[in-house]
């Protein structure tokens, strides 16, 4: 590995760490401040942004990039908007920092109390989503945390530029401008730099598919808040009322199907899949999606058509698991509720999973019982979203179990500690 490689990484991120003194004593109005800063700064360099991103497009494009990569890269005036509006949601929640999570006085007259605190400095490695940049950089400075983001390479121009706008912005409200820093190599063995900085950078942050977050699980001696890949299903129970399931199954397919949240497999129980599933199967081809089916699904696909024929393909036991972002899905059919529920924990990635039922039963058991970070009933699977879940801006949606699940946000990225009051006490 390069000493320059090295010796760069350590420097900013020592640089950062120093940013996150004053940042952490910081007011609640200065962080404010400076977030609103942030998204203003968004709309008023939104051409030089566009242009770097338009840079990233086109050599992506000549790489031969796969649409849904492509999706996830593009960034666009509404998508611009997007990112500045969720800065600002993220201004008007309440402080996350300085909350009293609990007080009490213990036996020997000692007044304890548990309050948020920030974590210091939060590394963030991310591919091909440029927006992440904003998101991760406001809650970071919500939280009174600094940050060191480590975009993907194909991403870079974009991650970039809004990086420096965004410091920018910090700068300009008296903050220290390394509060919000980004490593701008591409080479890879800064991402094994950064994963080595134990004492320095406090929590890292994967945000990618399955090859970056396991490297980062598996290499970093710095603790890790997991974010998951997601093969997320839908599943149309035998009571299921069809117009909502398909309208559900659309929405979650090919609403946008470069994002983690998307169904990549339906699983349809057999007592009904003959009725349900040559329609379904139509809408579904008629989108462009490419079907990956069971006998049963190749069975309900012949009764559909020829066009619905041209776009199926026999599965094999790797898409069960499989999260396709593109046009593409699995379907499977079951012999019922238990069958599903045990397919979806087996197969899935524990990150967002949905039931579609009349029977309040069926929905109740499947809510219980499937291990996912967000379970639905009768609703798209899109709505895994830290902006939907009234979260502001979030910096990733968590399949693990310790600290943080689910779509995380400022919360998540405060610790605590305990402050205690005495009046002379010593122990016996």
């Amino acid at each position: 590995m390069s000493r320059d490689i090295t010796t760069y990484v350590e420097d900013l991120a020592r640089e950062a760490k120093a940013a996150s003194v004053p940042l952490g004593r910081a007011s609640d109005g200065e962080r404010v401040a400076a977030v609103r800063a942030m998204a203003a700064a968004l709309r008023n360099r939104e051409p030089e942004i566009l242009a770097a991103n338009a840079e990233d497009m086109d050599a992506a494009r000549a790489a031969g990039t796969n649409a849904g990569l492509l999706d996830r890269l593009l960034l666009t005036p509404e998508r611009m908007e997007g990112m500045a509006a969720g800065l600002e949601a993220l201004a008007d929640l309440p402080d996350p920092v300085g909350r009293v999570l609990e007080r009490r006085t213990i036996d020997c007259g000692l007044d304890l109390t548990r309050v948020s605190v920030p974590l210091g400095l939060v590394a963030m490695v991310y591919e091909a989503r440029p927006n992440v940049t904003a998101d991760a950089a406001g809650i970071c400075i919500r939280t009174g945390n600094a940050c060191i983001l480590r975009g993907g390479s194909m991403a870079q121009r974009s991650c970039v530029a809004i990086a420096h706008v965004l410091a920018d912005a910090v700068a300009s409200c008296g903050l220290p401008r390394a509060a919000v820093s980004i490593i701008e190599t591409t080479d890879r063995a800064a991402t094994g730099v950064l994963m080595g900085l134990r004492g320095v950078v406090d929590v890292l942050i994967p945000r990618g598919g399955a090859g970056l977050i396991e490297r980062c699980v598996r290499e970093a001696a710095v603790p890790v808040i997991e974010t998951g890949t997601g093969n997320c299903h839908v599943y149309v129970h035998e009571s299921a009322d069809f117009a909502k399931a398909r309208a559900i199954v659309m929405n979650a397919k090919t609403q946008r199907v470069g994002v983690c949240n998307a169904c990549e497999s339906l699983l349809v129980d057999e007592a009904v899949a003959p009725a349900f599933l040559p329609e379904m199967l139509r809408e579904l081809a008629a989108a462009g999606v490419t079907i990956h089916g069971d006998a049963v699904a190749r069975a309900a696909a012949e009764a559909a058509g020829e066009e619905v024929l041209a776009r199926f393909v026999d599965a094999t036991p790797d898409d069960w698991g499989r999260e396709y972002l593109a046009l593409e899905i699995s379907v499977k059919a079951v012999a019922g509720l238990d069958e599903a529920i045990a397919h979806i924990n087996r197969y899935g990635t524990h990150h967002s999973e949905a039931i579609v039922a009349e029977d309040p039963e069926a929905c109740e058991r499947f809510l219980v019982e499937v291990d996912a970070a967000a379970v639905y009933a009768n609703a798209s699977t899109r709505f895994t979203d830290g902006g939907e879940f009234g979260l502001g801006a979030e910096i990733g949606i968590s399949t693990q179990k310790l600290h943080a699940r689910g779509p995380f946000a400022a919360e998540a990225l405060t610790t605590y500690k305990y402050v205690i009051r005495g009046t002379g006490q010593v122990r016996p």
